[in-house]
């Protein structure tokens, strides 16, 4: 959380040294498409399991956003991006120890409300729904047998996840830097009864887009 603080006071002094230095050009009350790319940091929490404990993990979120405004000063902004999380954990199962670094990768999409208080910032937050395509699971235990890795990672898993997220972008005409939290609401598990530990997924993102529009 200081590392994100620390980023997001550097940007607003970059931002505000470019705005004494150069000519504005108002885009908040215009549609805007981008792309953008980065990285999420992400762990679990609401963990239950007596001997599960998860450490975070690096993955990617790359995508598309779409800027509609409502007026000057606000707007929404749905996103669609293709973003990994996951976990590094170590535990037990069966009765046997184990090692293991989880990657989920998911689509995600947020539908964020932004409040634009400046043609520099704007602040975001909403809803959002994320689909899970992909688990993959690496082990490291001598004493998992392959049917009993195969009925790890194929417990009832939840595949449609809804989350709130929320964060703040920085632009500086072409360019958009947003940096996000994000916090699934719902439960991994579908019904509860896995024998996968059940939790939550919790993530920090950090991108770097670009906006196209017409001066």
């Amino acid at each position: 959380m200081k590392i994100i603080i620390l980023i997001a006071a550097i940007i607003i002094g970059l931002v505000s040294f470019t705005n004494a230095q150069e000519n504005k050009t108002d885009f908040r009350d215009r549609v805007l498409f981008g792309l953008k790319g980065g990285a999420n940091y992400s762990n679990v929490y609401d963990a239950k399991g007596e001997t599960f404990t998860a450490d975070p993990k690096l993955g990617i979120a790359a995508g598309a956003f779409l800027a509609l405004p409502i007026g000057k000063y606000i707007g929404i902004q749905p996103e669609v991006l293709l973003s990994q999380k996951g976990f590094q954990a170590s535990g037990s199962i069966f009765g046997s120890s184990y090692n293991i670094k989880r990657t989920t990768t998911y689509i995600d999409v947020p539908i964020l409300f932004s409040f634009k208080p400046s043609e520099f910032i704007s602040i975001v937050a909403g809803p959002q729904y994320s689909y899970l395509l992909k688990q993959q699971d690496n082990f490291t235990s001598s004493a998992v047998s392959i049917a009993q890795q195969k009925d790890f990672s194929n417990t009832n898993l939840r595949k449609n996840v809804f989350c709130a997220t929320g964060g703040l972008d920085f632009t500086l005409k072409h360019l958009v830097i947003g940096l996000r939290a994000g916090w699934d609401i719902q439960n991994n598990n579908g019904d509860g009864t896995s024998a996968n530990p059940r939790y939550k997924n919790v993530w920090y993102q950090a991108t770097i887009g670009y906006r196209f529009y017409n001066k």
